[in-house]
């Protein structure tokens, strides 16, 4: 089979022929004699496309064959026209060949591994096993623009056995036999697959998105050329969205956004305070020494709830206390507290016969019931 990916990256469309076409378990499994469609592998996607009539899904290969997943069966001998997408293979070439251009700077100044490479819809990963700052992984974008800048050509060979064994390549596993070389002079020289762009112009830009620690090295997320500018339009017009309601300019959003977490503190510091005032005063209405005792409330949260609750049990209210306040789905937060039975044992009951979900400790339990006002009195009262 001839793989014209590789002869010819750029091609668009092409004409085969048939060679086989057999029923799979998705569609159709199709190949042909030459083929510009690109197999999934190296950390690449496959192309997509269409074959006459038929959509070309997916592409694997299988051996030494080139296997095209289409909907629609094709008649074996027969002449079709493939056409390759090529918004999506240009991206892809744009994408890996900055791939080529980061992992051979970051191996050559650091002596870092490439090993993951993935190529997703929403961004590119690379996998590496090593640390770098941020700092330093900004040098390396510098660096990889410059090299793009300067529109180096980059090259595929396939050197003979004497002059691989002479050349100092990346490679994530011992290579037999044919090996392809894809260098960028000045940036890296590594055994690859793929398809890439002619010269380094075509890339675009190289930006880094972010980095993570992975597996004792770092993930970095990164996109070139036509996506990359996607990603800088989308984040634009948030910047400036942002920018608006805040009422600042794009330059000192952050500044605008630490004043407002610093009121916001601030405000929660107050309602906290104000919160615990209320709650005093609130406490400050019921009988001391009750057995038992009921306090249905409105708009409370579940931190506000325990609050009240252990108030009241703290001030000697009752032996046993629960408060409730409405949910918005007709059930009722809750939190009970009991200074002589066991919370926990009663929590089983009480979840059990109110439709509750909810644990806690021996002393205090908390959570949901989905009952009404009237069963949770009755419940309370016939278990305490």
């Amino acid at each position: 089979m001839e793989k014209l990916y590789y002869r010819i990256p750029y091609i668009r469309q092409f004409e085969a022929k048939v060679v086989s076409c057999e029923k799979g378990k998705k569609g159709f499994e199709v190949i042909l004699d030459r083929t510009a469609f690109y197999p999934e592998g190296g950390g690449q996607p496959s192309d997509t496309g269409t074959l006459g009539i038929a959509r070309v899904l997916d592409v694997h290969e299988r051996g030494e064959e080139v296997i095209h997943y289409t909907d629609q069966e094709l008649q074996e001998g027969q002449t079709v026209t493939g056409a390759i997408d090529w918004d999506n293979r240009f991206s892809n070439m744009q994408q890996h060949s900055g791939e080529h251009i980061v992992s051979g700077l970051i191996h050559g100044r650091y002596g870092y591994d490439n090993v993951g490479f993935h190529m997703g819809h929403e961004e590119m990963t690379i996998d590496l096993n090593g640390i770098l700052t941020w700092e330093e992984l900004m040098e390396i974008e510098k660096e990889a623009n410059e090299i793009v800048f300067a529109n180096r050509q980059i090259k595929a060979t396939y050197p003979s056995e004497e002059e691989l064994q002479k050349l100092d390549y990346r490679s994530k596993k011992e290579l037999s036999g044919r090996v392809r070389i894809v260098e960028v002079p000045g940036a890296d020289c590594c055994a690859c697959c793929g398809t890439h762009v002619e010269y380094t112009g075509e890339i675009g830009a190289v930006k880094f998105l972010s980095m993570i620690h992975y597996k004792g090295g770092v993930r970095i997320s990164m996109l070139c050329g036509a996506k990359a500018m996607e990603d800088y339009r989308r984040k634009t017009d948030q910047t400036a969205a942002i920018s608006n309601l805040l009422s600042a300019k794009p330059d000192r959003l952050k500044e605008a956004v630490e004043r407002l977490k610093n009121e916001a503190a601030e405000k929660d510091a107050r309602i906290g305070a104000l919160t615990r005032e209320l709650l005093n005063l609130k406490v400050k209405q019921y009988e001391a020494g009750q057995k038992l005792l009921f306090v249905f409330e409105t708009g409370m949260t579940a931190l506000q709830i325990r609050q009240f609750c252990d108030r009241l049990l703290e001030g000697g209210k009752a032996e046993t206390a629960a408060v409730f306040s409405e949910d918005a789905k007709g059930g009722f937060n809750y939190c009970a507290g009991s200074r002589s039975f066991d919370m926990r044992q009663a929590g089983k009951t009480l979840n059990g016969k109110l439709n509750g979900r909810g644990g806690g400790s021996a002393q205090m339990i908390q959570g949901t019931f989905k009952a009404s006002e009237e069963e949770i009195r009755n419940v309370f009262e016939e278990i305490f």
